[in-house]
């Protein structure tokens, strides 16, 4: 195979666009990217990609904002120092041998991430699994998308997804199981929303124990007992064979098994009232439920981390697929069981064996023949006969001291894996840790022996799967910064080092994928639905310019396939399906009297995992600026938990600080807090330092939906916030959340003791842009600087700001009560070349002389609108739809995510 150069595009801005693909969740949404510069760019949605057809939600819309390189990993580093490339390759396969040598292959593992590209998951998986010979590689994708893999092969005997996004359209009933899909896939939500309006027949049945921005569009929010999904369906099952609507001529004829699965429904919920008793949901809702599925032919069940994330989140899957083979529903236009994937290529990962327990091309790891096959084709000098260590089983073998080694890939541990705080202990200890990352000051990169500079979005080439298996090309559009380089390159290196050299001479990304597609369809004859061997032949300008397409991509499918079994057909892939018999389990840890509360974690709208690339543009920080805990105002009462307060959260694996919300839309007993906020964004916010690790038995997947949890009152001496212009140093106080503004930072603040002197303490946070610290006792120069004070020692209150050349500086808030003035004005003082009079009189109030000058907390992201915009808009111009909210103020006409909240406004 003749090597192609490394891409480097250096684009100007008189470049057409190039077409690539997000890097956000699962939808793959279509991307037109023209840079302005070598740290912005214009972003568009590509109109003629098929999975978002232009639209992209707020995220997307600000993925230009988010490309600086102030934060960027630019050089390799050996325990901080920067070294060449030559000298980080050589250490890493030089340190990897010596452990291989001395302690064997299972000593050392990978663990990469769904935001690698599939060329980069390849080669991964390539070097662990064929040449170093061992299982241990897995990603991060074990902790959102394993349980659906494993229920998937115990169903299709492949993990396959049989349907498609059109699905959600042509239904007549779509179920959204444990899936916040207005918020987490905003796009395809906002696909299903407008086919909601073209059809009148469309119902939308939101299943979820939160009360959520999806559940606003929803016909029936049923808000289950969280852990009672398998009795649900179960109960659907049953239903279903009582009411004689059950295909017995589709059963008979594609399906292996299937009795013991109807005879486990009827034992484990054998009628409506027994069901609705056991969900906590009413009878009459339950009811409605079950006869819509059962008389609606056209049913799409989507589910996502709601469902995966638990201890038994395989079987939850099963019991939802069941009632889908049960009925014939599958594979078939507006029909079928579908999983809403959470990151942008955990598919593609899950195609080239990034999970401990597969190989490449969907073969199995302890199947002979599958192992010989690989073994061959990669003229690779050893296979794992057995499946390596899951995420979590991973890393507890690196605090054991079994795992000697670990290469970390694009994903932050530290802060996404459960029982965070024992993550980082085992880091702390590992003989030696490598971190291929693109960004810098990352919690995970304090425990790196050994830094390597990958590249990033718009930087890196390759493909990626999204979750209606439909490959997209992700394409550069910006230069390589500094010195980092492609994850495939990084590891390809390192395995020629390690003597590996004839089995990773690769030049190109181009390359890897005509070995993958090749692969996929060796010796398959029908027998694996993952296919891809008709791309197997791509010449390079081929590859450059493939249009998104779904496998299997074939002789028998050379366009791709939108749908899998149709019509039942599972007998054309020479298989049959199986409805597995699933039994209720509880959660593995239920509440008792110490942590009397269930806690759930998750996302929020406008962020992405750890914050690394959302947190570096203002337009996303707006819309929920801190971590926060929602719980029932019975809950709040019960613990003396006042809305807006900050609040202790402990379970028996760790604590967290964050803001008390009070809202009816959580069932009581339950706490949801969102997962975002690393080290560099709040201090006590690390969520996953609570969440136990439990995992499902079968998938792996760890219980990130519930865990035993106590809460408290946090009652600190002060409150107070900062609004910089230029960022500060580390604050050291107890509570400290630090949120990017539009030309400021904005911290929120708590601390458990006062300073004695607040204006000294003040000026000894505040930096001049020189970088030097500024004296407690600097006199304000006349004409330049102005330093405006107010205290009030009884009350505890202290406000100061300072103006330099008319313009706002700094401003600081403090009060003993967290009743503090809202922050959206002042924010607003800082777009100003000078503060007016009329301002400069108010600023130490906090708040604008004319309630017009405040906008408040942003609502639409993309458009930067704020609640009490909205509010008057809609008081003075009489709104009562989002249409007419759009026509007036843009809100809610981009991505449609804020429309949840633009209804919840328009009710009062």
């Amino acid at each position: 195979m003749t090597s192609a150069p490394l891409s480097d595009p250096s684009l100007t801005a008189d470049d057409a666009p190039v077409a690539t693909t997000c890097p956000y969740c699962g939808v793959g949404c279509g991307v037109l990217a023209k840079p302005r510069g070598p740290e912005s760019a214009d972003i568009k949605g590509d109109p003629e990609h098929p999975s978002n057809f232009g639209r992209l939600c707020s995220k997307g819309s600000s993925l230009g904002e988010t490309l600086s390189l102030e934060t960027r990993l630019l050089y390799p580093e050996i325990r901080g120092r920067r070294v060449s490339w030559d000298e980080a390759l050589g250490t890493v396969a030089d340190t990897f041998r010596r452990i291989i040598d001395i302690h064997g292959p299972d000593s050392v593992a990978f663990y990469v991430s769904g935001q690698l590209l599939t060329e980069d998951y390849y080669v991964a998986n390539k070097l662990m699994k064929g040449f170093i010979g061992s299982g241990n590689i897995d990603t991060n994708s074990r902790l959102c998308m394993s349980s659906t893999v494993a229920a998937q092969k115990r169903a299709f005997g492949e993990d396959v997804v049989p349907g498609c996004y059109e699905d959600l359209e042509l239904a007549d009933l779509v179920v959204l199981v444990g899936s916040n899909a207005a918020w987490c896939h905003p796009v395809l939500f906002q696909r299903l929303v407008a086919a909601k309006r073209e059809n009148p027949r469309l119902k939308i049945v939101n299943i979820d124990p939160r009360r959520t921005a999806t559940s606003q569009s929803a016909d029936l929010h049923l808000p289950i007992r969280p852990g009672t999904d398998v009795v649900l369906f179960n109960g659907l099952l049953n239903y279903l064979r009582q009411d004689d609507r059950i295909d017995f001529a589709f059963l008979e004829n594609h399906l292996g098994r299937y009795a013991e699965a109807f005879e486990n429904a009827r034992k484990t919920a054998p009628s409506l009232p027994a069901v609705a008793r056991i969900c906590g949901i009413p009878e009459e809702d339950l009811a409605s439920f079950y006869q819509w599925f059962a008389r609606t032919e056209k049913v799409v069940t989507a589910w996502s981390q709601g469902v995966n994330q638990s201890s038994s989140g395989t079987d939850k899957v099963n019991s939802i697929i069941n009632v889908h083979l049960a009925t014939g529903r599958i594979g078939k236009p507006g029909m079928g069981p579908f999983s809403l994937t959470g990151q942008p290529n955990a598919m593609g990962g899950r195609e080239v064996g990034g999970l401990a327990n597969q190989l490449a091309a969907h073969l199995d790891i302890e199947n002979p023949e599958h192992r010989a096959l690989v073994q061959e084709y990669w003229n690779a000098p050893r296979m794992p006969d057995k499946s390596g260590l899951k995420a979590v089983e991973l890393f507890q073998a690196i605090a054991e001291g079994r795992i000697k080694a670990v290469w970390i890939m694009a994903t932050n541990p530290a802060v996404s894996l459960p029982d965070a705080n024992a993550v980082r202990d085992a880091l702390r200890r590992c003989e030696f840790v490598v971190v291929s990352e693109c960004e810098s000051g990352t919690d995970l990169g304090a425990y790196a022996h050994v830094n390597l500079p990958a590249l990033a979005w718009g930087e890196k080439d390759g493909t990626v799967t999204n979750s209606e298996r439909r490959i997209s090309r992700q394409r550069a559009f910006l230069a390589a910064p500094g010195e980092a380089k492609p994850d495939w390159w990084i590891v390809s290196r390192v395995a020629q080092r390690m003597g590996y050299e004839e089995g990773f001479r690769y030049g190109s990304a181009w390359e890897i994928f005509l070995e993958h597609a090749h692969l996929s369809g060796l010796r398959n004859d029908g027998k694996r639905v993952f296919d891809i061997s008709g791309l197997a032949e791509l010449d390079r300008a081929g590859y450059e310019a493939l249009k998104p397409i779904q496998w299997p991509v074939n002789g028998h499918h050379p366009n791709g396939a939108s749908r899998l079994f149709d019509a039942g057909g599972l007998s054309n892939f020479g298989r049959r399906a199986g409805m597995v018999p699933v039994v209720p389990k509880a959660p593995a840890n239920p509440p008792d009297a110490a942590y009397p509360l269930v806690l759930n974690t998750g996302r929020v709208r406008d962020q992405w995992h750890t914050m690394t690339r959302t947190g570096k543009t203002a337009r996303l920080t707006n819309h929920v600026p801190e971590p926060y805990a929602e719980l029932n105002p019975h809950d709040a009462a019960r613990f003396a938990i006042q809305d807006g307060t900050l609040v202790r959260l402990e379970s028996r694996f760790g604590q967290a600080l964050v803001r008390a919300r009070v809202s009816k839309d959580q069932q009581p007993g339950s706490v949801f807090v969102p997962m975002h906020w690393s080290g560099p964004y709040a201090s006590k916010g690390l969520i996953n330092a609570l969440v136990n690790p439990a995992t499902d038995p079968m998938s792996g997947e760890p219980e990130s939906k519930h865990t035993p949890l106590r809460i408290a009152p946090y009652r600190p001496a002060w409150h107070g916030f900062l609004l910089s212009r230029e960022p500060l140093d580390a604050i050291e106080v107890e509570y400290r959340v630090t949120i990017r503004g539009d030309g400021h930072w904005l911290y929120e603040l708590a601390h458990s003791e006062s300073p004695s002197d607040w204006p000294v303490w003040m000026r000894g946070l505040f930096t001049h842009p020189s970088g030097s610290r500024e004296s407690a006792s600097a006199e304000p120069v006349p004409g330049r600087e102005e330093w405006l004070e107010f205290a009030d020692i009884h009350s505890g209150r202290y406000r100061c700001a300072r103006l330099l050349g008319g313009r706002l500086q700094f401003c600081a808030f403090i009060d003993r009560s967290f009743e503090l003035p809202p922050r959206s004005w002042l924010a607003g003082l800082f777009a100003l070349d000078e503060v007016p009079d009329r301002a400069r009189m108010s600023l130490l109030a906090g708040k604008p002389a004319s309630a017009e000058d405040d906008q408040g907390r942003i609502v639409c992201s993309c458009f930067g609108v704020g609640i009490n915009t909205l509010k008057r808009a809609i008081q003075k111009q009489n709104l009562s739809t989002t249409e007419q909210i759009g026509a007036a103020l843009k809100a809610g006409t981009n991505c449609g995510s804020c429309i949840p909240e633009l209804k919840s406004l328009l009710q009062g």
